[in-house]
């Protein structure tokens, strides 16, 4: 019981630090909406088939920019944020106070599960007052939220796992944003992937994580099939991301 007290009262910090930085959450909350409002005024007005299903471009940025939104707040926030903290050396001073060091990242994940609520929550509200995108009802909206719960503590996993590749803090964003922004043209995130699509294309992207869960979210906005196989995708390269992250994260500055 002490251990969530003290979890929910750095996590109070942490949003405190958060949004006394309006500058770079208002770029953080800007960015998916940005892009939500360019690709729908290009190409927003045409339709086309997706798993057999005719679906509207407008709803299908919806969606691919809730998925954005996730994996901006859960993956690239996080690890930049975590790597920077690390060679600033202010994960190291944790292990010199009361506050288990477990305790101050779980912080980190819930501050960025809460980042990422409502970031969908406003993507899909202006989606559907501005767009008239359709939005999740019913057993969809069910999925949509497993999905998104999965693929937020999948994403964190990956995080923590991918910022001890990070050298030093200078290199972190270059870093990080390689490691993922082919991965959102791969998985259709920008662009819709068709039946013509290069074959590469489509295999390079059912390997990873991204093309999965831009699947599931999705199914709750457009109506197309839900694979429980895209849930374990995800939730199998969370677990990678986890064992990866126990056996090299470290909270000392690179040497």
């Amino acid at each position: 019981m002490i251990n969530l007290r003290r979890t929910l009262a750095q996590l109070r910090y942490t949003n405190l630090a958060y949004w006394r930085n309006p500058s770079s959450a208002l770029f953080t909350f800007a960015f998916p909406l940005m892009f939500l409002v360019i690709f729908s005024a290009l190409l927003g007005q045409h339709t086309f088939m997706l798993d057999g299903r005719l679906v509207h471009q407008t709803t299908y940025y919806v969606a691919e920019m809730s998925s954005y939104g996730l994996i901006s707040a859960c993956y690239l926030n996080l690890s930049i944020a975590v790597s920077f903290q690390r060679e600033q050396g202010v994960l190291k001073r944790i292990q010199g106070t009361p506050l288990p060091s477990w305790v101050y990242l779980a912080a980190r994940v819930l501050h960025a599960l809460g980042v990422a609520v409502v970031l969908v929550a406003i993507t899909a509200l202006f989606g559907r007052l501005v767009l008239q995108a359709d939005l999740p009802t019913g057993f969809a909206l069910a999925r949509f939220v497993v999905m998104f719960f999965v693929g937020a503590l999948s994403f964190s996993a990956l995080a923590f796992a991918v910022s001890t590749f990070v050298p030093n803090a200078d290199a972190a964003p270059a870093l990080i944003n390689i490691s993922i922004m082919p991965l959102l043209f791969l998985s259709g995130i920008f662009i819709p992937l068709g039946d013509h699509t290069p074959a590469w294309i489509t295999w390079t992207g059912q390997i990873f994580p991204v093309r999965h869960f831009a699947a599931g979210m999705q199914s709750g906005f457009l109506g197309t099939a839900f694979n429980w196989g895209d849930v374990g995708v995800v939730a199998l390269w969370g677990g990678l991301g986890l064992l990866i992250a126990a056996r090299r994260f470290r909270l000392e500055p690179a040497r």
